[in-house]
């Protein structure tokens, strides 16, 4: 899984996970299923009515609607994730990380017409392996990527990590958090990053700053991880 970093108007980096194109590629064909599905259930539905031509065509165009609309509706409506892109845990966001607008959305489906449609996910498979930032055509005019938000368990992932012999800790008055504070800062800490709510984020390093009495020219995302490297070491420490 490719790693990319945004940095945000709040001057924090944060490292995305850009989605594996075997996982978009089965995200694509279960939502394929789902729209061809409902499209073979209107078809039937339609034909049991015995309605005449003409008014059977202006049913079926009303009621295709949804179908039409499938990735602009759910990706606006469901914060960028379609039916695929719920199963395999991915998520469309713009390029700095933020959420998309509408007319971000409406521009990565119109291109889809191009870069999925006409060239059968060709163009599209080619563009994102070239830009290697999970990009397509649509998503490069929307200035958006589509992320994963399969955390990576590691050692790293937990409170309590080894630390160097010569680890140095650079805030003291980490002593002045509990337990049940490093552990909520932590796990409020990785959801953020994974996520890329770099607001949450933010907050988290104010509101550090401010219990601790503090004052850092570290990035938030820098100085929650030192906050938490400090901790454990004054923790084994005792």
């Amino acid at each position: 899984m490719n790693e990319f970093q945004i940095e945000t108007a709040q001057n924090v980096g944060i490292n995305q996970n850009v989605a594996h194109i075997g996982d978009r590629m089965l995200a694509y064909l279960l939502d394929s299923v789902i729209i061809l599905s409902y499209t073979i259930a209107v078809f039937l539905l339609l034909g049991a009515l015995n309605l005449n031509a003409a008014t059977s065509w202006a049913i079926y165009l009303l009621v295709s609607l949804p179908a039409f609309l499938y990735y602009v509706l759910l990706e606006t409506f469901w914060d960028g994730k379609t039916v695929g892109k719920f199963v395999m845990r991915t998520r469309v966001v713009k390029i700095d990380g933020s959420k998309p607008s509408f007319a971000n959305y409406f521009v990565r489906w119109i291109l889809r017409i191009v870069d999925v449609v006409i060239t059968f996910g060709g163009l599209a498979t080619l563009t994102i392996l070239i830009k290697g930032n999970g990009q397509r055509l649509g998503d490069i005019a929307a200035g958006t990527t589509v992320i994963s938000e399969k955390e990576k368990v590691t050692i790293e992932d937990t409170v309590m990590k080894d630390l160097p012999l010569n680890y140095v800790p650079t805030y003291s008055q980490v002593t002045l958090l509990t337990d049940k504070d490093i552990q909520t800062v932590n796990m409020l800490y990785k959801d953020a990053v994974y996520k890329g709510n770099y607001n949450i984020i933010l907050n988290i390093s104010t509101r550090l700053q401010k219990v601790m009495q503090v004052e850092t020219k570290e990035t938030p995302i820098n100085f929650i991880a030192t906050v938490i490297k400090d901790y454990n070491y004054y923790t084994q420490s005792m």
